[in-house]
């Protein structure tokens, strides 16, 4: 009997929002407000299922809420399976390679949602992995956060100028190349993952950003630098100052994270002593001079050192609770386009 040897395809993978043109970014996001109408507008039994059939292997080193809910509930959307896989559900790290882990696991699904530690770690499941890989996070990236910044700030900015009535949802009238390009985004606290994926995402798609991080809290060179000749290309501007109040200056947008990430809890009382005066309030939005309409975000979990309830909490300012239910979106997004369509 003959064997049949059929040539495998390298797959595509999501791992950074370094990898992919401003098009390309602002095209996902597009897609992430259509799939929005969809879930809110279109009744269940007219929504198409491409993704029937398939699974997704959710391996997450770390916990979650909103990434993992949102995760699952895409896979459901598009008509497929999450299959969890957390820390003490299977051997990696403990019996087992991440190396074998990734061709095993890859051998019986579709695609892999990694949430890890260290992005090499990412970077190996990718190489590894006979389907798609999507980083759901790593300490260097997290790129499905910011496409769901960039969505929110597309929403708000959408419906402002065309003068949209609250509790109506219009945002997919315009693309995000309409509304993004020309603005600034302040970032006040940690050089962590979540500045570094801003960092390689906003300035190519014309976005300046002012980032202010006490010393000693800066971000990787390799990731500054590609800021940096994205922000030349496009004419948006790259900052760096340890004074909040510099980057905030003439923003629109104010955005912040927690100061003790997973994993650095031993580090919380340092911390919090080199980022005093880094809390978010009024006051310091306006010794800072943003712009009259600033708006507020966060990626959440929140705590209240980082921003105060004022700012937090306002209803007219803050957009965090939206920029959080955008990671459903973006996420079946991403979702879509490495599982179904085989490209971003």
């Amino acid at each position: 009997m003959t064997g049949i040897h059929i040539e495998a395809k390298k797959p595509n993978h999501f791992i950074t929002t370094a990898d992919f043109t401003a098009e390309q970014l602002l095209d996902l996001v597009y897609n992430s407000l259509q799939f929005k109408v969809q879930a809110k507008y279109t009744p269940s039994e007219e929504i198409k299922r491409p993704l029937a059939g398939k699974t997704l292997a959710v391996l997450f080193s770390k916990r979650s809420t909103r990434t993992r809910i949102a995760t699952e509930s895409s896979m459901a959307f598009l008509g497929g399976h999450a299959m969890f896989l957390g820390s003490q559900d299977i051997q990696l790290g403990v019996n087992e390679s991440l190396l074998d882990t990734a061709r095993v696991v890859s051998s019986m699904v579709h695609g892999i949602m990694a949430r890890v530690k260290g992005h090499d770690e990412i970077e190996t499941l990718a190489k590894e992995s006979s389907v798609p890989v999507i980083n759901a996070l790593s300490d260097k990236y997290h790129p499905t956060q910011i496409l769901a910044d960039l969505m929110t700030i597309h929403e708000y900015y959408h419906n402002k100028n065309n003068n949209v009535p609250e509790g109506i949802y219009s945002a997919h009238t315009q693309h995000p190349r309409e509304t993004l390009p020309g603005k600034k985004v302040a970032w006040v606290g940690d050089g962590n993952n979540i500045l570094q994926e801003i960092l390689v995402a906003f300035p190519k798609c014309g976005i300046s950003v002012a980032a202010a991080c006490p010393p000693g809290y800066t971000c990787d060179q390799d990731v500054i630098d590609i800021a940096l000749a994205d922000a030349k290309k496009t004419g948006a501007s790259v900052t760096f100052t340890t004074q909040p109040e510099e980057a905030i200056k003439d923003s629109d947008i104010i955005i912040t994270d927690t100061w003790v990430s997973m994993g650095q809890e031993e580090e919380k009382k340092k911390r919090l002593i080199d980022f005093k005066g880094y809390q978010v309030t009024k006051d310091l939005i306006a010794r800072g001079g943003a712009k009259p309409d600033w708006i507020f975000m966060h990626c959440l979990p929140r705590k209240p050192e980082e921003v105060d309830d004022e700012v937090f909490y306002d209803k007219e300012r803050s957009v965090v609770f939206q920029e959080a239910e955008n990671r459903k979106y973006t996420i079946t997004a991403v979702i879509d386009a490495l599982l179904n369509k085989g490209s971003i």
